[in-house]
């Protein structure tokens, strides 16, 4: 039976938006309840039973092996692919396709996402209808920009194909992959996966689908307001 036993969690950005906070450290590696950002990410892959972790690096790469000096979490291992150039999210993905093997699904984490809600759900959905991409998605918290049909097939991200859908929804950044997409990403091109997304929708309708998932919380910390905001909410 399939199952997601790697997570990639998206670790490279400069977090120009969070800046100075960012200055010497990257993103996902900022102080949260005593301890790294990506460390809560971690924890909840850990309830779907991941088994390693893939982070992607590039701006200061040293704080992570500081944070890390074992390369595990919890006992889970971590594997560290450093990027001299950034190579953005869907160039990221491309550069771990060598790690992956044999494996045909895997699940993506942005870095600086911290989430609660059941992932379970994600895994049930995406195994079960199997579509090339699953997006979590929320009804509201962000930018609606992300358009699904009533059957879940995502029509339009960010108004790039000018799609008509049911309803228009937040896209959190979490989502399922089988491999097989890397081949229509271009090795060594700094990208967006969100230009790969496009480009299945209109090639291949119904390969990228969404589940919105409203249980639970989910934060962004895209900027010092919302970092602070949240350290705040928490106490530390």
């Amino acid at each position: 039976m399939r199952k997601f036993k790697t997570a990639f969690i998206l670790g490279a950005g400069l977090g120009t938006r969070l800046r100075p906070l960012t200055e010497h450290c990257p993103k996902p590696l900022l102080p949260l309840d005593g301890r790294p950002v990506i460390t809560h990410a971690m924890d909840h892959l850990l309830q779907i039973g991941i088994e390693r972790f893939i982070v992607n690096t590039h701006h200061c790469p040293e704080i992570y092996r500081q944070k890390f000096p074992d390369n595990r979490w919890r006992g889970v291992p971590i594997i560290f692919r450093h990027e001299p150039v950034l190579l953005d999210t869907a160039g990221g993905l491309k550069n771990i396709e060598d790690l992956l093997g044999d494996e045909q699904t895997i699940l993506c984490y942005n870095g600086d996402v911290i989430a609660d809600f059941p992932l379970q759900k994600l895994v049930q959905y995406h195994l079960q209808n199997s579509p090339e991409v699953t997006l979590v998605l929320r009804s509201t918290g962000g930018p609606l920009n992300v358009i699904v049909d009533e059957g879940g097939r995502i029509c339009d991200i960010r108004g790039k194909t000018q799609q008509k859908g049911a309803k228009a929804c937040v896209f959190t950044g979490i989502y399922g992959l089988e491999t097989d997409i890397l081949r229509h990403i271009e090795p060594g091109k700094p990208e967006t996966v969100i230009n790969t997304f496009v480009q299945r929708i209109v090639e291949q309708p119904g390969s990228i689908m969404g589940i919105v998932i409203d249980e639970g919380n989910w934060d962004d910390i895209g900027s010092p307001e919302s970092y602070r905001n949240l350290v705040g909410r928490r106490g530390g």
